[in-house]
This record gives C-alpha cells, sequence and structure tokens, in this order.
C-alpha cells in the first residue's frame, strides 16, 4: 500500500535525519534552551528578516493553534476563521476546550476575506447585546488552507488591514507552510512576519520527524507564552530535538527547495486526473489535489493506494484528495500515475 493520505504518513526527510543521527550522542540543556534551539531561532529570526520577534517551538500543529489562540484572547473573545478551517472540523473541539469559541464564517474555496472580517466585527459592536455576546478577538487563517488554496500577497495584506485597524491580531497557521511558500514566493517569511501578529512555520507535514516553529511579533505575549506551553503539555524536555530538525531543513533551504518537488509530483497526479475528464473539488498549486473521481475508479486504486475521500457527491462521484510530501518518491508517484491510466481504462 503506498499512502497518499496526508503528508506525515512518512518519517524525517533525510537532512533532518542525519542531523538527528550527528547530534545523538551530545548533552544538553531540556526544554528547548539549548544552544541548537538557540541557533535555530537565529535563523528563523534571520530568513524572516524579524530580529524583533520571538520564536517558540511545540510539537504539533493543534498545540500550536491552541497556544497562539489562548494567549491572544481575553476570556470573553473567540476567534473568526473560515468554517472550514482546521481549528473548526479537525481539532476536536481543542480552541473551545481552552475556554474560547471558533466563530466560523463562510468560505470560498477555503478562504475568507478582509470584507467578512470587517461585518462581523461590526455586527457585533453594533448588536445592542453585544456584552453578552462572545466578542471577535482574533482571526485565524492557514497558508495552504484545507482545501490547499492559498492566500494571495493582496489578500493577507487586506486582511492584515483590516484586523489591525480593527485591533485584531491575525495568526495564520502554517502547518503546511513550506508547500506554500513554494508554490506562492511572492508570499514569504519577510512578508509573513510583516503582516501576521503571529505564524508558525509548520514542521510535521514538511519533513520532520514533529515539530512546529511559532514566531510572535508582540512582547507581551511572547514574555508569558513560556507558561501556556508547559500548562498546556507542550514544553518537550528534549526540546533540543525541534531545534536540531529546524536548523537542518532551513539551514540550506531545503524546506522550500524539497516542498517544490513535491508539489510538482501533486500537480502531476492531478493533471492525470484532468486529462480522463475529472473535474477539481478544489484547484491547488501545492501539494494537495482534490480530484473529483468516478467511484468505480476510487475502489480500483484503494486496492493499492491510501488516499482520503473527501466527500461523497452523488452515488456515482467521489471528491477525493490526493497528497504528497517531502519525502514522496519518483517511482511512487509513476507507479500512481501508470494505476490511474489502468484504473480509467
Amino acid at each position: 500500500m503506498l499512502h497518499f493520505e496526508c503528508d506525515y504518513a512518512c518519517g524525517a526527510a533525510d537532512v533532518v535525519l542525519r542531523a538527528l543521527m550527528d547530534t545523538n550522542n551530545e548533552q544538553h540543556c531540556g526544554y528547548s534552551e539549548d544552544e541548537i534551539c538557540g541557533r535555530a531561532r537565529k535563523l528563523i529570526l534571520e530568513k524572516c528578516d524579524a530580529p524583533d520577534s520571538h520564536v517558540h517551538f511545540v510539537v504539533g500543529g493543534t498545540q500550536a493553534n491552541l497556544m497562539v489562540i489562548a494567549a491572544m484572547l481575553r476570556p470573553f473573545e473567540g476567534v473568526l476563521c473560515a468554517e472550514t478551517g482546521h481549528i473548526n472540523v479537525h481539532e476536536t473541539g481543542a480552541i473551545e476546550a481552552t475556554g474560547h469559541k471558533v466563530l466560523p464564517l463562510p468560505q470560498k474555496n477555503g478562504k475568507i476575506c478582509a470584507a467578512q472580517v470587517r461585518e462581523a466585527y461590526e455586527k457585533h459592536i453594533a448588536d445592542s447585546s453585544f456584552e453578552h455576546i462572545v466578542r471577535p478577538g482574533m482571526v485565524y487563517v492557514s497558508h495552504p488552507t484545507e482545501l490547499g488554496t492559498l492566500y494571495t500577497r493582496q489578500e493577507l495584506q487586506e486582511l492584515s488591514d483590516t484586523c489591525h485597524e480593527l485591533g485584531l491580531p491575525l495568526f495564520v497557521d502554517g502547518a503546511r507552510l513550506g508547500y506554500g511558500l513554494a508554490a506562492m514566493p511572492e508570499v514569504d517569511l519577510p512578508f509573513l512576519a510583516k503582516v501576521c501578529d503571529a505564524f508558525y512555520i509548520g514542521g510535521t507535514k514538511v519533513g520532520l520527524l514533529f515539530g512546529e516553529a511559532i514566531v510572535l511579533k508582540s512582547d507581551d505575549i511572547h514574555r508569558y507564552f513560556r507558561y501556556h506551553i508547559k500548562q498546556r503539555g507542550g514544553m518537550l524536555a528534549k526540546g533540543r530535538l525541534l531545534g536540531v530538525q529546524f536548523e537542518a531543513i532551513l539551514k540550506n533551504d531545503d524546506y522550500v527547495n524539497l516542498s517544490r518537488t513535491a508539489n510538482q509530483y501533486a500537480q502531476e497526479i492531478k493533471q492525470a486526473f484532468v486529462n480522463h475528464g475529472c473535474e477539481l473539488f478544489s484547484d491547488t498549486a501545492a501539494n494537495q489535489v482534490f480530484p473529483i473521481v468516478p467511484v468505480s475508479v476510487c475502489e480500483k486504486l484503494g486496492e493499492k493506494y491510501a488516499f482520503t475521500e473527501w466527500e461523497k457527491l452523488d452515488s456515482e462521484r467521489i471528491a477525493a484528495r490526493f497528497v504528497t510530501n517531502v519525502t514522496t518518491k519518483r517511482e511512487e508517484v509513476d507507479a500512481l500515475l501508470s494505476d490511474i491510466e489502468k484504473a480509467f481504462a
């Protein structure tokens, strides 16, 4: 069985695994306060061109999301996001468990826009019962989105301008950020560091065994953020392992370069389905593709490949999701492409 259902079914990229092996016998202090994590933080801030920001390492994306959101919101506030946003549909109420409500907005291609944020904020303050209603306190988006789409530079700038005008922090979930950076270079790390109050560089889905690097702009949020990490079970005792991995994959730009190859493979898979007349549930440029596939073809491919049946559209068609990652091999893609041809024969 070959796995195309997610981008974390694999181990680590070779460059990361070698770094872990090379440093395995070293001894360092714990909790990400070691010199390797220090170097990784410095490297990240250099790549972000954000010397005054702050970097915190955690193990997973759900941890990153709930910690940032809990740290930024007042007790009576919630977070605006797309109705398809990861925090709304795939985190088992993790945000609500912190005491904060997710406030979903209608999405278009997995995205929300600045006008929606303004409308939600103004609707709240115009309500005569506003003090009895959860207050919109920040905005969450992901890049790429759950539907694999990307925010343009202009869309993010407009979101940022509106959020800051209204006093709402903007937080970008970057669980798959490497694929987004490779697919849309104009939305780069310096730009994200400029327009966001917080974002994270995802590692678990982009070549690390585990790990996410949170970039925070606010000194006040940073000052107490390690309390949130510890209280919520996210402070890894062997924290150096996070620094080792991020330094390894970022120092020679493997984070983006490997992601670019994964994107290319995904686009080849998408094109193979399009060539057989399949429509797209969501048209994407990164490592997730969503062809609408006949049930019979899904059944044939399911004998050899793991992929996601994203949504059953009717009795004859399924919106499927195929995902590549930084460790996907050329021969695995070629095998799938060959079997797509056979499945339609």
